[in-house]
This record gives structure tokens, sequence and C-alpha cells, in this order.
């Protein structure tokens, strides 16, 4: 039988600090969703023969739980960041699918990973190098629930918060009608995070099996493999992209000229 080889390319996609923002998010998250559980529910834990001020287990828990989530924030602030300083695969644009081409690849990447719809048309040089627009797209819903769960966190600790930044968001438990109604959009939201963590291992691996580009490693090392076809056509792109921001950057300067003349 005779198999069909291409000419792949060992391509840089992840910077250090991208996969040093989504190892800290991974392992943030599990440590708030396990501390939440416990804090929602707390086990009924007794020690007969300690003293309540050597047995404070839940304090303990509700610290680590905390100072979690202030790294996170601070995770969080820093990919905000870098979503500017960051290379083209990091960038904020790969996450709004503002144009025809994502739009359609949205679809296209629903009709083959969700409904597992057989790929005629697709070609393998066409695949994204960095997220499909799918996935970068989910990642900024995401990133807009992170923004509802930290709000509705720290609303819910402001009232026994000495410190002014959970104050800050003490208003929030007030817009949604009290604690109660917070809490349940707070604890409905992790289960949402929940779903989310096991959504995104199948497609990782799913594409790692389907595409064989490197895909759950590459957040490790960094790197992808990539048609080269694919990497010259994305070459093209930038190149593109450059000379109209020159040519625009020209333009500006003739009309700033222009006018100063008239």
């Amino acid at each position: 039988m005779a198999v069909t080889t291409f000419n792949f390319k060992r391509v840089y996609v992840w910077e250090k600090a991208v996969r040093f923002f989504h190892w800290v998010t991974a392992f943030s998250t599990v440590i708030l969703i396990i501390t939440g559980f416990i804090i929602a529910n707390p086990p009924g834990i007794v020690h007969t023969h300690v003293e309540a001020t050597n047995s404070y287990w839940f304090g303990y828990v509700r610290a680590i739980h905390f100072s979690t989530a202030y790294i996170l924030i601070a995770n969080s602030i820093f990919r905000l960041y870098w979503a500017f300083a960051g290379n083209q695969f990091a960038n904020w644009s790969n996450f709004i699918p503002y144009t025809k081409k994502g739009i359609k690849n949205i679809f296209h990447v629903l009709k083959i990973d969700i409904f597992l719809m057989e790929d005629k048309e697709h070609k393998l040089h066409n695949i994204s190098i960095g997220h499909n627009y799918l996935a970068a797209f989910s990642y900024f819903i995401m990133a807009l629930f992170f923004i509802l769960q930290v709000m509705t966190g720290l609303a819910l600790i402001a009232d026994t918060s000495a410190w002014f930044f959970p104050n800050m968001f003490k208003w929030v438990s007030t817009m949604f009608g009290g604690d109660i109604i917070t809490r349940y959009i707070h604890h409905i939201l992790t289960w949402i995070f929940m779903a989310f963590i096991v959504i995104h291992f199948y497609l990782v691996l799913f594409h790692d099996y389907v595409e064989a580009r490197g895909e759950a490693s590459s957040m490790i090392s960094g790197f992808k493999f990539i048609r080269a076809e694919r990497v010259k056509e994305s070459e093209g792109e930038i190149i593109a992209k450059a000379k109209k921001q020159m040519i625009d950057g020209d333009k500006q300067i003739i009309d700033k000229e222009t006018s100063k003349k008239t």
C-alpha cells in the first residue's frame, strides 16, 4: 500500500511566556476547583484530642483558594499584556474571528472535530499553525467567564476582607441580588470550567492523533510540525501584512505633509 509523505518543518509556535501562562493556569485551576468544592461543602472533620486552634484546616483551605486565585489573576493580566507583546500566534487578533476566513474556519472545525464528519474538502497544509479559530474563540469566551468568576469570587469575600481589592467588587453581590445568587453563579461557572477542561483535553489528543503535528508536546517544547507549504504561505501572509502597514504608514505621512502645506 502506497503511503503519502509530506515535507514538514519544525516551527517555534508557543513562546516561553505562553507556555508559562498555560501551565500556571492549568495547575491553578485544578487547585481552585478542589478547594472550591471543599469550601462549598466542607467535610465534617473533628479532632477530639486536639485544641481547635491547632486544627484550623478549613482556614488553610480558604487561604490556598484565595492565594491561588490571586496568582491566577496576576497570570491572566500578564497574558493580556503578552497578547500585544508576543509573537503572531499569541496576538489578541487570533482570538476574535472578525474575518470571513475565521468564521468559515469555525464552521469547518465544528464539522470535523465535533460532528466527526468526513473531511473531503479540507487540505492538510491549510490547517492553522497556531490555534484554529474555534479553539481561539472558545478561549476568548472562557476569558469572559473567568472575569465573571473573579468578580463573583471577590464579591463573596469582600465583607470579610480588609484588603481594598476585594472591596472594589462589593457592588457585584448587590447587582445579582445578594450573596446566595452570587455564590450560585460562582459555582455554576466552576462546572463550566470543568466541562471545558474535558473538551479541551479531548480535542488536543484528537488533533495530536489525526494531524500528528506534536499538538500535545508543543505546550512543553514550543514547537509544532507544519507542512512546508503552509509555513511558506504563512510567511507570505506576514510579508503582505507588513507591506500593507508600510504603505498605510507612508500614506499617513504624505497626508500629514499635504495638510501642513495647505
